[in-house]
């Protein structure tokens, strides 16, 4: 078999028919070996999949350099299996993980497998069951030697571009591929929480219908912001059950998630960068789960009664100008991050090359990607999206809107974190002075933690004794 592959839950079972679809012989293993047998006599019967009942039979029946695809929870799980795997395989294997690992595990591990000889992978698979099946995006890094090996398959399978340019391709060594499959998770919570911000203040501010919303969303989905969630929310907002009733009306507003958000919220804290839209989504997820709390203060703490007026029709278009400009937000901070990562790690990320892998089969794929590709191809060291000719005239174009729909917001009530926590950025980035200086002062008036001047050349801090009462002893100069 050309690759084996453990793990048969939803993302394993249509990866492996994926892999075989292209002409890759797979065999496949699970923990509880009953899966193995159902599969291989159901979904994959008639295919060529082979089932195995352990993981030395797996091993047993690939080719060399033998290649295996770990589809397992991510954590312990992933250490359990590498360690089942090591005795079985010889110099130059490579075991892969596909799964949602964080990025500081796979850092550990591809140190550790290559002490064993072989060789490791942690690609990021994004797409869901559909692109798992049909082409994900894939962000595959770790061992360099191990490319070469897995490229043919990986880019068989991934999703392609209109140009037919497969949405996977090397990112770097070590944790480099998670890190940026990381990355696109956050801007995933992101792009999500201001499509729901956008569909609270139709719904509760504008008073639409879920059909007339279905419209909205049909309609923003033929323009520039032409995309895959834009794409699902125009469906849920249409869909029905048997009974007629709009399902998402039925549906508890209480957001799960598994981690990868908040984990790109604290990279961005230790990077020091300031993904405010990417974290103010994961903070709505957790105030969404204090359902109860919520509950009771709705009925003790009120807040203005103000209902929309003005025309509806202008207001809708100044709502997708917004909601574009926060999206162009979302993205230029979660490019920061990739930036400040890259030069801690050594990683050589192209980040056209990136934009690219997102292009079609994950979940954040969009038209506008493409748009990210051309700017980096115009400039390979943009320090920041904003600063692209593109992209500084599409938030000029959109300011005034986006301020009026951010104060209607504010006017009625309704919560919008991540759209103006995107405008509040936009408005501290393009600031040549912001109020750090006095907060220097308060730092320096208690603690003695010194500031530069800006008559003074950078590096050099000073003390004030504010009070007369404090000596001239300053406290050492360092950043947490």
């Amino acid at each position: 078999m050309d690759i084996g592959l453990i793990g048969l839950a939803v993302m394993g079972e249509n990866l492996v028919l994926n892999m075989e679809s292209k002409g890759f012989g797979v065999a496949v293993y699970n923990r509880t070996v009953e899966k193995v047998d159902k599969f291989v006599a159901g979904r994959a019967k008639g295919r060529n999949v082979l089932g195995c009942h352990s993981i030395e039979e797996l091993c047993a029946n690939l080719k060399r350099p033998r290649k295996v695809m770990l589809l397992v929870k991510a954590g312990q799980a992933v250490d359990d299996f590498i360690e089942k795997l090591l005795p079985h395989l010889e110099c130059g294997d490579i075991i892969i993980d596909g799964g949602n690992s964080h990025f500081p595990d796979t850092i550990h591990r591809t140190g550790y497998v290559e002490s064993k000889g072989r060789l490791y992978v942690g690609t990021g698979v994004s797409g869901g069951e559909e692109g798992a099946l049909r082409g994900p995006s894939m962000m595959p890094g770790g061992s360099p030697d191990a490319w070469e090996h897995i490229k043919p398959i990986l880019q068989a399978i991934a999703a392609k571009t209109d140009a037919g340019e497969p949405c996977c391709d090397w990112v770097g060594e070590g944790g480099a591929g998670h890190f940026v499959k990381m990355v696109h998770n956050g801007i995933e919570y992101g792009d999500m929480q201001m499509i729901c911000e956008t569909y609270h203040l139709m719904k509760h501010g504008l008073g639409m219908s879920n059909d007339a919303m279905h419209a909205v969303f049909a309609d923003w989905n033929q323009g520039e912001l032409d995309s895959y969630l834009i794409e699902i929310t125009r469906d849920i907002l249409a869909h029905k059950d048997e009974e007629g009733n709009y399902v998402l009306d039925l549906i508890l507003d209480t957001a799960g998630q598994k981690g990868t958000g908040k984990w790109t919220a604290i990279e961005a804290l230790d990077q020091g960068q300031p993904l405010t839209l990417i974290g103010e989504a994961v903070f709505a997820r957790c105030l969404s789960a204090l359902k109860d709390e919520r509950v009771d203060a709705a009925k003790i703490i009120k807040g203005e009664a103000a209902s929309f007026e003005g025309d509806l029709k202008g207001f809708i278009d100044e709502l997708r100008q917004a909601l574009y400009a926060s999206k162009i937000v979302s993205y230029a901070q979660g490019y920061q991050l990739m930036r400040a990562a890259a030069a801690e790690h050594g990683w050589n990320l192209n980040y056209g090359g990136i934009a690219l892998m997102w292009r079609g089969g994950c979940i954040i794929r969009s038209a506008f990607l493409g748009k990210i590709k051309e700017a980096f191809d115009r400039d390979p060291e943009l320090v920041n999206l904003l600063l692209d000719p593109f992209f500084k005239d599409a938030v000029e174009r959109a300011q005034p809107a986006w301020r009026r729909v951010i104060t209607a917001a504010v006017n009625l009530g309704v919560p919008v974190p991540a759209m103006s926590a995107a405008l509040t950025y936009f408005d501290g980035y393009r600031c040549e002075r912001l109020p750090a200086n006095l907060l220097q002062a308060q730092r320096d008036y208690f603690g003695a933690h010194t500031y530069e001047r800006v008559d003074k050349p950078r590096g050099e801090f000073f003390h004030t004794n504010w009070t007369g009462r404090g000596g001239a002893t300053a406290a050492s100069t360092y950043t947490a």
